[in-house]
């Protein structure tokens, strides 16, 4: 979106989105304008008519041009004000579309930089700001030029010098408040900058109200937040004084200005070079001008302010996106599953590579856990399968189609995802599973929550599937909401499904639940898991052993645990003696026989006793 790069771009795309318009806009505001100038001409018809004591039919004439004009001003002002409604708010509506779309085209990274918070007030201000400017603009900007040059053309009528002499007072004037206003550009960007931070930081403490109250942090955030609402107010303060200072050197200047005009029209007057209506003319057309001149250049100071804010709101939101489609990439099209890497080496700073020559294929219907220390690089493997980045050498492929090469929506259509922590929407149950297929019927809902072992708790909802599961769905409990996250995966029903760690935040009793529904979820598909709790990969098909960005080992997981000098047999035996030391009255009930606590199968069982001489 090359639109993005500059406010006046922005500002000029969503003009020409509706030009007819906006060009309606400007004729009715300039022809309002034209007839504001127009009723202080018919006002000296009107006192030169009386004054002079000419026919009767004269004076009524003047009145009712005068009266015609002020209702043909008014009517174009209240259909100005209509249009210019309508068109802010229909723009507003398309703004933050667009830029919402555009957001989330940004790669991870630059979500995990931003507060969420600070990010939608800057796309919610970016409409404000569209219609700010366009007011300026249009409504504040516009009428000053057009008096202007209405009031010189009817002041060249009366005294072509005294013309000349007010134009030149109201372009100088208007210049030197204009270039001397300009300079607080400095002090609007960082008040914007201060805005935004403050926005951040509310939603953030909102956002993490419970850890507010856990430790008893209300006092000492509302002091922080005290602070950093200071520092937003200096900041909005000195743009304030700085325009109010502005404002008094006008006020100076105009009655300066003023005095001046109207000396010269009574000396005019007195030496009957002009009329007494070119006198009245004279006198109101000169406060409008000079007025003008205020009102233009504080418009202009204003523009430049929200110019300020929607530049400092570009340069955040409208950076480039880093993670694009090919050119004419075609949409994925899927088949029985496979994924397989080639030569793949990647790493968030490719300076220090966390995958290095990765290679391996899985098979379609084919269940593989992975597994290694932390930093090992197995989130990496999953983020490239669904290409939230890309491999700096080699390549992955998904169904023989390398992922780099399609459309990255119709890639993430064709995996399903389960992973640690599933974020759900303040929304219903019914809705959140939805989410997977917006088309889905209710009852293809209700399949799928049932497969994920979802419909007994679901039932025991204050409102079943219409209840609202609160932000990030904090009604429910950890189990819960794992077990909506795997019934999303069943509804969108993708041959590929990945597992990040599902199950390690819960408790026994819930972990045996949400492997229950994983289990389902598995049947027929291909699965990559990243396992911290070993037992939930005994019975897959196979193990990935990942240390420092390389597959150590690979093969089914009761081959790998006779490995004596083994990594996954070394990771088996920490985790089995962790579990000793934390159960020691019954220690070989819970390692080997403990098939409802640990959810060990007896395949696996057997391996590890003949692993340890006990067969």
């Amino acid at each position: 979106m090359r639109f993005l790069r500059s406010p006046a771009r922005f500002l000029f795309h969503y003009v020409a989105e509706r030009p007819w318009s906006f060009l309606l806009l400007g004729l009715i505001v300039v022809a309002g304008s034209a007839g504001s100038i127009g009723t202080q001409y018919a006002m000296k018809l009107l006192v030169d008519a009386m004054t002079m004591r000419g026919a009767l039919s004269a004076v009524y004439a003047s009145l009712a041009l005068f009266i015609g004009l002020v209702v043909a001003e008014s009517l174009a002002q209240r259909a100005a004000a209509f249009l210019l409604g309508h068109l802010t708010v229909r723009s507003g509506i398309q703004i933050r579309l667009d830029m919402f779309d555009y957001l989330t085209g940004h790669q991870m990274p630059f979500f995990q930089q931003q507060r969420a918070g600070s990010l939608g007030h800057r796309i919610g201000s970016l409409a404000g700001n569209f219609g700010a400017l366009v007011h300026r603009l249009v409504m504040e900007v516009t009428p000053p030029i057009v008096a202007f040059a209405g009031a010189l053309v009817i002041f060249f009528t009366i005294d072509a010098r005294m013309a000349a002499v007010l134009g030149a007072v109201f372009l100088i004037v208007t210049a030197i408040l204009v270039r001397h206003g300009l300079k607080g550009h400095v002090h609007h960007r960082a008040f914007a900058q201060k805005a935004g931070v403050v926005g951040g930081e509310l939603v953030d403490l909102i956002g993490n109200i419970w850890v507010l109250k856990a430790f008893a942090a209300r006092r000492r955030e509302l002091d922080r937040l005290g602070d950093i609402l200071e520092d937003e107010a200096k900041a909005q303060r000195k743009g304030w004084f700085f325009v109010e200072r502005v404002r008094g050197l006008y006020d100076i200047a105009m009655a300066a200005m003023v005095a001046g005009t109207l000396i010269w029209a009574i000396g005019r007057w007195s030496a009957g070079a002009v009329t007494t209506g070119d006198v009245v003319v004279i006198t109101t057309l000169t406060f409008r001008m000079l007025h003008g001149a205020r009102d233009l250049a504080m418009a202009l100071i204003d523009t430049s302010q929200q110019f300020s804010y929607l530049d400092e709101t570009l340069e955040i939101v409208g950076v480039p996106h880093t993670l694009t489609d090919a050119p004419d990439a075609p949409a994925l099209v899927p088949g029985a599953g496979t994924v397989r890497f080639e030569g793949v080496s990647f790493g968030y700073d490719p300076a220090r590579p966390i995958l290095r020559d990765l290679s391996f294929d899985v098979p379609a219907g084919q269940k593989v856990g992975i597994v290694g220390p932390s930093g090992a690089g197995k989130s990496s493997i999953l983020q490239l399968v669904q290409r939230f980045y890309d491999a700096d050498a080699g390549r992955v492929l998904i169904d023989g189609q390398p992922a780099a090469g399609v459309t990255q929506e119709s890639l993430n259509q064709a995996i399903a995802m389960v992973p640690q922590e599933v974020l759900l929407f303040h929304r219903s149950v019914m809705d959140n599973i939805r989410f997977a297929r917006p088309d889905a019927s209710d009852e293809d809902v209700r399949r799928a929550a049932e497969a994920a072992g979802c419909a007994d708790f679901i039932a025991e909802l204050p409102e079943g599937y219409d209840s609202i599961v609160g932000e990030r769905g904090t009604s429910l409990s950890g189990g819960q909401r794992q077990r909506i996250g795997i019934a999303r995966a069943f509804l969108k029903d993708a041959r590929i499904v990945l597992l990040d760690e599902a199950t390690s935040a819960l408790d026994t009793e819930s972990e045996l639940a949400v492997q229950a529904g994983l289990e389902r979820l598995m049947v027929g598909r291909t699965v990559l898991a990243i396992a911290h709790r070993l037992s939930t990969i005994a019975d897959f098909d196979r193990v990935l052993v990942v240390e420092r960005g390389r597959i150590v080992e690979d093969g089914a997981p009761q081959h790998l645990l006779m490995r004596e000098d083994g990594e996954f047999r070394r990771l088996w035996m920490l985790q089995a003696q962790g579990l000793e030391l934390n159960n020691k009255p019954e220690p070989r009930l819970r390692l080997i026989g403990g098939n409802a606590v640990m959810g060990f199968n007896g395949r696996v069982q057997a391996a590890w006793r003949r692993a340890q001489g006990k067969g």
